[in-house]
């Protein structure tokens, strides 16, 4: 591994806040979303521009991209499902547009009724949109190592996709851990197959800590040669539409990982352990976190703190 620098992609404004049963206060989400700009964060998942009706948590797309701050080079990305979608994105002013679908075809009927062809299909109309107004797309792949209707996923059919989305022009694909079912082996088989088939067309890894090999994971992809991930503040989120789902790798514990075995990431850990904090009081309930409350490897602590064993 000769990995120098690591780009870490904040998806908790979208993929986090999307599951809480709680709608914060738009003016809350501006708050987090300046407080991970002034982190350091390269690129930041900011909202969806879903229908309001279907994800109330992320009704106030617009409103967020009008006030947060837009002065730094961090990429505000966000989610968009179809070409009403796309419009509102450039009347906002987004940076990056991400499209998805699954790989699963029963998945992505679940999650948006529509088969993986048909979602294909629609991404060309967004694309064109994209195009005429000078917007990247990142084109999301979900449940890209597993499905727990369908069961593995042919890495084949994940590099098909890949292949379709440098067709459409797209800047890069993202594998999505949706359901927690990723294994070193089978990460390593899914980039083989996207990096022999599609040749220089950027891959992201978006990892769950479902089964607690969100980390190890991590590991394999940097072994790989990969260094663009995915994660979310204090481990939020998890997919409605997949059975026992739970949240991503945790934004501060791969900061922390990354950062010890000498990678960087320009973003402050320190900081980015207090959004998560903070998040985790906004939103009324523990978050899985672990730095958040451990704190760095050689934090020092008072002896005068810890009781002394009696008789011992």
């Amino acid at each position: 591994m000769n990995i120098k620098e690591v780009r870490v992609t904040e998806v908790g404004p979208r993929d986090g806040f999307q599951s809480e049963k709680t709608v914060l206060k738009t003016e809350d989400k501006i708050d987090i979303i300046n407080n991970l700009i002034e982190a350091g964060f390269p690129r930041i998942e900011v909202s969806s521009f879903v229908s309001p009706k279907a994800i109330p948590q992320l009704a106030d797309a617009e409103i967020i991209l009008s006030k947060v701050n837009r002065s730094t080079d961090t990429i505000l990305a966000a989610l968009v499902p179809n070409a009403r979608g796309a419009l509102r994105a450039v009347e906002a002013k987004l940076d990056q547009i991400v499209v998805f679908l699954s790989a699963s075809e029963s998945h992505n009927k679940k999650n948006v009724n529509r088969s993986v062809d048909e979602s294909l299909r629609g991404f060309k109309e967004i694309a064109d949109i994209a195009g005429k107004n000078n917007i990247p797309i990142q084109g999301d792949i979900a449940t890209a190592f597993g499905c727990p209707f369908e069961g593995n996923i042919s890495s084949k059919k994940l590099a098909n996709i890949s292949k379709e989305y440098k067709q459409m022009g797209f800047k890069g694909v993202t594998l999505g851990d949706t359901t927690g079912m990723a294994t070193p082996v089978v990460v390593t088989d899914a980039i083989n197959a996207i990096r022999d088939n599609v040749p220089d067309f950027n891959i992201t890894l978006h990892f769950h800590n479902t089964r607690g090999v969100g980390l190890a994971n991590v590991m394999t992809g940097l072994n790989e040669g990969i260094t663009d991930y995915e994660s979310c503040f204090g481990g939020m989120g998890g997919c409605p539409f997949a059975p026992n789902a739970t949240g991503n790798i945790c934004s501060e514990d791969l900061i922390y990982l990354l950062h010890e075995m000498g990678i960087e990431t320009g973003i402050d850990l320190d900081k980015t352990i207090e959004i998560a904090k903070k998040v985790e009081s906004l939103v009324g309930h523990k978050l899985p976190g672990q730095v958040m409350r451990a704190g760095h490897r050689l934090l020092s602590y008072s002896m005068d703190e810890v009781p002394t064993a009696v008789g011992a």
